[in-house]
């Protein structure tokens, strides 16, 4: 316990601790961003791949956990070692000034890890949870509105499962939405354009032979991520997946109308 207490309190052991936890949360950011892609391959592949971690509650629910706990983990540790770092220099710079070496991202750290925290507390709210405010979707009738959690399809077996193609679909359709996804992972790219060299550092993996490339190689980490993310909501803007949604709609009304009447399941080609 005394070693864990002194990790936990020594400046060292705060920065490992980031830095740790952040590799853990790029890793994810990573692995997240090429799940979505899948939607370019067409509702087949992203709605099997969705199937399957949802279908996995064995493990999909320590993985998020996990991450719930890198999370907190990354964000309680970036604010101790802020705190830490204004009570060594107690006396701000002169007019306020941050030194000449100091990028914008790296005096912005705190602040821009914060809101991107924001951020990623409105995309579970959207996409994860659901909750309705941000889950309506534009354009099904008054009398019978369909939120996500309403699309589904209906496979051959008989087998009904969430339509994530066309949740993106109908999710990135709205332009406001799509802007604030947008802000988002610009953000997150901001912040990652200088975290994962500092990542890096922290478990010293950077030195004055190796900084330059550590430097130029986050950054390109960061742009790759943001024109992947961005990708995304462009392409749907653009018409990705209009006419799937136009169906999805059309055949999420039916189940749910034949759930109503059979509450204990479809049977196969009951919808045709």
């Amino acid at each position: 316990m005394n070693l864990v207490q002194r990790i936990w309190n020594s400046s060292l052991g705060k920065k490992y601790l980031m830095a740790l936890s952040g590799v853990v949360l790029v890793l994810f950011v990573i692995g997240h961003m090429v799940g979505n892609l899948q939607i370019f391959l067409g509702p087949e592949a992203i709605n099997r791949y969705a199937h399957f971690l949802q279908s996995n509650v064995e493990l999909l629910w320590p993985v998020r956990l996990f991450l719930l706990a890198m999370v907190v983990l990354h964000i309680i540790s970036a604010i101790r070692l802020s705190l830490d770092n204004k009570a060594a220099r107690p006396v701000d710079y002169a007019h306020g000034q941050a030194p000449y070496a100091a990028s914008l991202a790296s005096r912005t750290m705190l602040v821009g890890g914060l809101v991107v925290a924001a951020f990623i507390v409105f995309h579970l709210l959207h996409y994860t949870i659901k909750i309705e405010p941000l889950s309506k979707i534009a354009g099904t009738a008054s009398s019978s509105p369909l939120k996500f959690a309403d699309l589904k399809e209906a496979l051959p077996t008989g087998e009904i499962r969430p339509d994530v193609y066309a949740m993106m679909v109908a999710g990135f359709s709205n332009p406001w939405i799509s802007l604030c996804y947008a802000i988002g992972v610009g953000l997150l790219c901001f912040h990652l354009s200088h975290g994962i060299a500092a990542m890096f550092q922290s478990l010293g993996f950077r030195n004055h032979v190796y900084s330059p490339l550590v430097e130029k190689g986050a950054k390109v980490v960061a742009v790759v991520l943001l024109v992947g993310y961005l990708s995304i909501p462009t392409a749907v803007l653009l018409g990705l997946g209009k006419n799937h949604l136009a169906k999805a709609i059309q055949q999420s009304h039916l189940i749910k109308d034949a759930e109503k009447l059979n509450p204990k399941g479809l049977q196969p080609n009951s919808l045709k």
